[in-house]
């Protein structure tokens, strides 16, 4: 965790859980391939590890009962104690495409449970809710893939543009 900790970048990843998703594994070991500075747990604080594939003992885990609990602690957890923006990941009405956003570097992604999406709490504390371009025939992507699409993107623009 030490050594992780030297070479983190200044994301982190949220994932609501009111009905225990099974998705959050998925999204803990993305974050830990991608090396984000940490996931919080926002709703039900048990989850289902398995799909961590044990990954979540290098990260970071935080966890908030509401979206209101996340808002308090991204309100001075960005750099030099200011505050980190919550961009919320879901495909609803108004919604910004992921594509064409420019991500801010330190930030919160924030995804919605599997099925429901975002609450509408959450929807309000994000100063962004970005979706990503589809074409086919459904109406989202599992909340896993969504997570690591959102990561990616982060990645290309911070990591490998390395825009000012």
């Amino acid at each position: 965790v030490a050594d992780l900790d030297e070479h983190r970048h200044p994301f982190h990843v949220a994932i609501e859980n009111w009905g225990h998703d099974f998705n959050i594994g998925s999204v803990v070991r993305t974050a830990n391939a991608m090396g984000a500075a940490a996931f919080h747990v926002v709703g039900r604080r048990r989850w289902n590890r398995r799909g961590a594939m044990v990954t979540d003992r290098y990260q970071h885990e935080h966890h908030h009962a509401d979206a209101a609990g996340l808002t308090a602690w991204a309100a001075t957890a960005g750099p030099d104690g200011g505050r980190l923006p919550l961009v919320g990941m879901d495909n609803l009405p108004g919604s910004v495409p992921l594509e064409t956003h420019d991500l801010p570097r330190a930030c919160v992604l924030v995804l919605g449970q599997e099925g429901p999406g975002l609450t509408p709490a959450m929807q309000e504390a994000c100063d962004v809710v970005l979706h990503i371009a589809q074409f086919g025939s459904t109406r989202s992507v599992n909340a896993g893939a969504a997570a690591a699409v959102a990561m990616h993107a982060w990645v290309r623009r911070h990591v490998f543009d390395q825009h000012p």
